[in-house]
């Protein structure tokens, strides 16, 4: 079976921006900076991406490429030993991911629909919440969850070029000029200028205070929005050529993700203070609590919630696609299995994986912990000892490849991977798991308890 390959770099761009610009940096994105002190947690997240998302891309390029195969296949040509099977951790991770990740897509659909029907009436906080409850589980929240793997599952079993390329083309560029418009519309609002200094005037003070509970929560944020640890680079590199430059590329593509990250703070902060909303509070579903209160009371908060949550509904279908594709590629390449039967089935179980979520919110947490937490982390601190200590000369090779002139990058960047990143992303990591222990000792042992 002949593998596919991108038709363009464009494409490969596209498609690479489109995982990563998805619910972590639109949903996700917003509650967790409010959460954690606005500017404090941007300027956090914006080192992590620099000093550890970059490499970190790199890292699972050269993988992806040298190989030629998902994951599991890559780290078994490249690996012996424990080495041969990490990969499956990242059939897992993606699994899990994209298991409530459909659920919480769904969420957008179905807001999309109330504001094209209804309208978004109340600024009772209150009343938004209940709004928010009901759409959260329930009969209907299945269905909007099963809907959304449907398109998931359609386009990647249209293949590499005629599906996920070909989607991604417009799905981007569309989420791009909707965020600036958005974003435009943000700097009218009474609340603009009380929100921008909300949003850009760090305190580090705070970070020095809380660090903590920052660092952590902004290196998840940096690894869940550029798709790391997940498997999603070293699949979509496993369709390149030999002649592109992977540096390049992944600048490229943690500078568009971290744009549309920053963007959506000018869109979401200026809405919440022109109302008098307190950014971060409510977790998970604070974002549709407080937008929702927002748009009814602010001009035009119709069609600006429409378009807001329709577009957050895009973006989750061009990260969904990248997920189910890692799972995919693996039964194609391992396998054997055709690519429509393995997209049908495997986004099956990805949906049945999700209907707890779909029942009751803490298995939300549950999930989202695990993943964001320990899982991504986890894969991401494998991939550095792997090419950083096990395979360096064959991954320095491989960066070279396509680039003209490489000077001392390669070298510079194994020595990154060797020894900053390890040290951040193991103590992310630690700090990680304490934090899941406490939620599965706390939150999640009283709920058990109250069952």
């Amino acid at each position: 079976m002949a593998r596919e390959t991108w038709a363009t770099r464009m494409g490969f761009i596209l498609a690479a921006v489109g995982s990563a610009v998805g619910l972590g940096n639109i949903w996700r994105f917003p509650f967790i900076t409010g959460q954690y002190g606005g500017s404090s947690f941007l300027i956090t997240y914006l080192a992590f991406v620099a000093l550890i998302g970059f490499p970190a891309i790199l890292v699972e390029f050269v993988i992806g490429r040298r190989t030629e195969r998902n994951p599991v296949g890559a780290l078994r040509e490249l690996g012996s030993g424990v080495w041969s099977s990490v990969g499956w951790l990242f059939v897992v991770t993606g699994f899990v991911i994209l298991s409530y990740y459909s659920v919480v897509a769904g969420w957008f659909l179905r807001y999309t629909l109330i504001g094209i029907t209804e309208g978004f009436t109340t600024t009772d906080p209150a009343a938004a919440d209940a709004l928010y409850q009901s759409v959260s589980t329930g009969l209907d929240t299945l269905a909007f969850h099963a809907v959304f793997m449907l398109f998931v599952v359609g386009i990647i079993a249209a293949g590499v070029r005629r599906g996920i390329e070909l989607s991604v083309k417009v799905m981007v560029p569309a989420i791009l000029v909707l965020l600036v418009g958005l974003a435009a519309y943000g700097f009218t609002l009474d609340g603009a200028s009380a929100a921008y200094a909300y949003y850009l005037s760090p305190d580090f003070g705070t970070i020095a205070a809380n660090w903590t509970e920052i660092l952590p929560a902004a290196a998840g944020q940096a690894f869940f929005t550029l798709s790391l640890g997940m498997g999603v680079m070293i699949t979509y590199a496993s369709y390149l050529g030999e002649d592109r430059n992977l540096a390049a590329d992944a600048g490229i593509i943690a500078t568009l993700d971290t744009l549309v990250a920053v963007l959506v703070g000018f869109v979401v902060f200026p809405v919440l203070f022109s109302v008098g909303i307190e950014p971060g509070a409510g977790g998970p579903g604070a974002i549709f609590v407080s937008l929702t209160a927002a748009f009814a009371g602010i001009p035009g908060g119709r069609i600006l919630g429409v378009v807001f949550f329709g577009m957050v509904g895009i973006a989750a279908l061009s990260s969904a696609i990248s997920i189910l594709e890692v799972l995919v590629s693996y039964l194609i390449d391992e396998v054997g299995v055709a690519r429509v039967p393995a997209s049908a089935a495997l986004g099956a179980a990805v949906f049945l994986l999700g209907v707890p979520v779909t029942i009751d919110s803490i298995f939300l947490g549950l999930y989202d912990g695990l993943a964001d937490g320990i899982l991504l982390v986890l894969g991401s601190l494998l991939l550095a000892l792997f090419v950083g200590w096990v395979i360096p000369n064959v991954a320095r090779q491989e960066l070279r490849t396509g680039i003209a002139d490489v000077g001392g990058l390669d070298a510079a960047w194994i020595w990154a991977v060797r020894l900053p990143i390890l040290i951040v992303v193991v103590v992310v990591l630690y700090l990680g798991v304490v934090d899941y222990v406490g939620f599965l000792t706390g939150d999640f042992a009283q709920w058990l308890a109250a069952r």
